[in-house]
């Protein structure tokens, strides 16, 4: 029975993963949250009766509920695991529409968002992935995937100057770095570790946006709109998870993504 672990499952991708990994009845999923109660009765109404799905509550960013969660997922799986999914993160809005520079402006709530964007996005990720690898290596899939995001891709920040979102990127671009570095110890174990860039997906992100906000966010997408010319706009979560579930279950080490940072489409065309 193939075994899963995802975080952040309540809402948005997270709950859009657990959605379609447990319509296969052989599946168990296990998923992550902070409210257990809520997301149990999300899932009851939503998802009905499907008794692949478990929920355990626990904040990602508290090491000792990080290390309960992984015992009870343990009792679960047998202590045996196929997949990490590592989805939950802070997406900030503090830093959605503006500069580095102008949140500059703003010394102290600047640095408050910048660590809690790197707590939340890498310290509570290495830690996840930390108590997690003994049930991945007794695994026969040992499949480790990150949710990242194409915004942590210097080439285009370089090529279309895409200013807004610094803290959420620099978090992303961490968490990047520190797949890369779990993979570059634990694939001669067989271990496949990659970051994936789940690309443009509709989650009501920007729904309390003001006008100016608004008007910042269409120079983004006039951007987007340079880097792929065919680009039509957000796509449903359904669709954005069911690329990215694509990707995962086709990539290996030999293939050479073996501590990758790729798109939805398996490369680096990140719409």
């Amino acid at each position: 029975m193939p075994s899963f672990v995802i975080t952040g499952v309540s809402r948005s991708l997270g709950f859009e993963f657990l959605r379609q990994y447990s319509a296969k009845p052989e599946n168990a999923v296990i998923g992550i949250v902070r409210d257990k109660a809520s997301t149990d009765k999300k899932v009851s109404e939503e998802l009905g009766d499907r008794s692949n799905i478990h929920i355990i509550e626990a904040d990602i960013t508290k090491y000792d509920d990080l290390k309960r969660a992984a015992d009870v997922a343990g009792k679960i799986n047998g202590g045996r695991l196929n997949y990490l999914i590592a989805n939950a993160g802070y997406v900030s809005q503090f830093d959605a529409y503006d500069g580095i520079g102008t949140l500059g402006q703003y010394p102290q709530e600047l640095e408050a968002d910048l660590l809690k964007c790197f707590t939340t996005n890498v310290v509570a990720n290495v830690h996840l992935i930390n108590l997690f690898l003994p049930q991945i290596l007794k695994g026969d899939v040992k499949k480790v995937i990150a949710l990242s995001s194409g915004l942590a891709d210097l080439d285009p920040i370089n090529k279309f100057d895409l200013e807004i979102g610094p803290n959420y990127t620099i978090s992303k671009a961490g968490l990047n770095a520190a797949i890369a570095k779990f993979s570059a110890q634990y694939k001669k174990d067989g271990v496949l570790f990659m970051a994936i860039g789940p690309g443009l997906i509709e989650v009501g992100q920007y729904s309390t946006a003001t006008p100016e906000q608004l008007q910042r966010m269409g120079g983004m997408l006039q951007k987007f709109l340079q880097y792929e010319p065919s680009f039509k706009g957000p796509v449903t979560p359904e669709v954005g998870i069911h690329k990215v579930i694509s990707v995962i279950e086709r990539a290996t080490i030999e293939d050479g993504f073996g501590g990758s940072f790729v798109s939805q489409n398996g490369n680096k065309q990140r719409l």
